[in-house]
């Protein structure tokens, strides 16, 4: 297994199927041409170099794959944040992938990172972060970072914006929300279900929180969820993965108390209702860390750190990929792992395979053999 040798924090995932694209750390940056292709079929990974108008090394971007295209928004750079847009085609058959720099119409949201997305028709939906005070104005809330005057020419604050990026037009909007909106904030998790965009947890200055809210995306209507039961504690920089239309995967992330988190939760959207997760990864914390689902029922996290980044003089970043199994595995699944587990005694009948399985048996061995029945 090939995988991309330095460990990362702050990097940026997304899912297009069947493979998940990581891009990038917080104390120093990865080389901004390469992009990491990782096949969640056969568990290997792909280095892809990037030309164009490539973006400069960034933490806490914002990352989403609609189509087959990868959308990069915001995030900090060593000249501070940044609120350029750009776009890279991961359809095209050339060995080297093109980056293009946006240049969108209307009123952009501010320069900022630790943001979220949702994805929702043809739109693209952010909300919250850390950045920059607006140049013009905007519909929401801006608490400054008191913090950020000590040390800054450029202080800085939290914000509850949302902002919306129609990718057919490529211009910028403000929708006028109604209901009561979530605290400004940074580093929480977002995740889309139909026509809800949901928000968990996240930084408002000393506090990380574990409130949970849904937007609807088509009237724009806040609502707070007030779950029964057990309750996730507050966090940041932890993940929120939809893994079915009624349910949503939480791990890790980053407490008040700023202890980095192991701990894996299902949301129930039609119960209302959290419920934790058992997993094998207990002893392997993670804190900005990326997550997407796979189409057999995984959730794939990678990289992260597994300690405070904020005091610790060497962090702990990770370019490792724990797989969460959240839901039953297929019978195709299943027959493929028993075949590879059982290739010295089966290989000799491999060739009686449809050639769809064949193929997929073969990725997992880097085979050429393209026989089958």
């Amino acid at each position: 297994l090939r995988r991309p040798r330095a460990e990362r924090s702050a990097h940026r995932a997304a899912w297009p199927c069947p493979s998940n694209q990581v891009r990038g750390l917080y104390d120093f940056y990865l080389p901004r041409e390469e992009l990491w292709i990782y096949n969640m079929e056969t568990g290997r990974w792909k280095k892809m170099n990037t030309e164009g108008d490539v973006p400069p090394s960034m933490s806490g971007s914002c990352a989403v794959c609609v189509d087959g295209v990868l959308y990069l928004f915001g995030g900090h750079h060593s000249r501070g944040n940044t609120n350029k847009f750009y776009m890279l085609d991961s359809r095209c058959t050339d060995r080297v992938l093109q980056w293009e720099r946006v240049d969108c119409q209307g009123t952009p949201p501010s320069s900022k990172d630790k943001l979220g997305v949702w994805v929702y028709k043809n739109k693209l939906i952010f909300f919250g972060g850390y950045g920059y005070l607006p140049e013009d104005r905007a519909l929401g809330t801006f608490e400054f970072d008191e913090t950020s005057f000590w040390n800054s020419s450029h202080p800085r604050g939290w914000n509850d914006h949302v902002h919306i990026l129609d990718t057919e037009t490529f211009t910028w909007s403000q929708p006028l929300t109604t209901g009561k909106a979530p605290s400004p904030r940074a580093a929480h998790a977002c995740a889309t279900v139909g026509s809800k965009g949901f928000v968990f947890g996240g930084r408002y200055r000393d506090a990380r929180m574990n409130d949970l809210h849904h937007l609807n995306l088509d009237t724009w209507e806040w609502n707070e969820l007030i779950p029964q039961g057990l309750w996730p504690v507050g966090r940041s920089w932890h993940s929120l993965t939809p893994v079915s239309p009624d349910h949503l995967f939480l791990f890790g992330g980053f407490t008040t108390e700023k202890q980095p988190l192991s701990d894996a939760w299902i949301y129930c959207i039609s119960k209302n209702e959290w419920v934790p997760f058992n997993h094998p990864y207990s002893e392997k914390p993670r804190l900005w860390h990326t997550a997407c689902a796979s189409d057999e029922g995984e959730v794939i996290v990678f990289g992260g750190c597994a300690n405070n980044l904020l005091v610790h003089h060497r962090a702990a970043h990770s370019n490792e990929i724990l797989v969460f199994s959240v839901q039953p595995k297929s019978l195709v699944r299943l027959s493929l792992e028993a075949v590879i587990c059982f290739k010295e005694m089966l290989a000799s009948s491999w060739n009686c395979l449809p050639k769809h399985l064949l193929h997929s048996v073969n990725q997992r061995f880097g085979s050429n053999n393209t026989s089958g029945s």
